[in-house]
């Protein structure tokens, strides 16, 4: 007789609300590790999926499921989009910069002592917005965590146990069913004779 379901199964998350005990240490957990035809499913803690007595990760993701695509294809257009940002910035900061520059070239003329205070404003400024471009234009990097495997095979004694289990659901199915149906005889509705 052929196996119900595969010895494959897919970690899925659940809300917080339906959090459920762990197959292995009975904490609650968020974490599911089910099969693709969904006959077969369990709540499991996600440091169990990393011991190599439980279960191993099956590494085959060669094609992108489009949810993926679509999120790479957002992010590199938003990395896209602030690099244009940026660089509008900096034009724009160096158009001005010449615009103060020039502006202060006529008032030099006209005026020696504001010159030297506006030229140590220009300084402080030129100091904060460079500042301002270096946080800018470095912006935050968040640490990107190695994605976690989300299809894993089961140890073989640990995949035995599931189809023990599973078979004797279907044998107490079978029995309750059994019960149900005809096993006694119904009571006579008519008359005694």
């Amino acid at each position: 007789m052929s196996a119900p379901f595969t010895n494959l199964y897919h970690l899925r998350k659940v809300a917080e609300s339906a959090a459920k005990p762990c197959m292995v240490c009975y904490k609650p957990t968020t974490s599911v590790l089910v099969t693709p035809d969904k006959k077969d499913f369990f709540y499991v803690c996600p440091s169990h999926t990393k011991d190599r007595g439980f279960a191993s990760a099956v590494v085959d993701d060669p094609e992108p499921t489009p949810e993926e695509l679509d999120r790479k294809r957002k992010e590199t257009e938003e990395r896209r989009l602030a690099e244009e940002i940026e660089r509008v910035k900096k034009e724009y900061e160096e158009k001005q910069r010449k615009k103060k520059e020039k502006e202060e070239g006529e008032k030099e003329k006209e005026k020696e002592k504001e010159k030297e205070k506006d030229k140590e404003k220009d300084k402080k400024e030129d100091e904060k917005e460079k500042g301002k471009n270096k946080k800018e234009s470095s912006p935050p990097v968040e640490p990107k965590k190695a994605e976690e495997p989300r299809i894993f095979t089961l140890h073989k004694t640990i995949f035995d146990s599931r189809m023990r289990r599973w078979k004797q659901q279907q044998i107490s199915k079978l029995n309750q069913e059994r019960l149900r149906s005809s096993a006694f005889p119904s009571v006579p509705k008519g008359d005694p004779v």
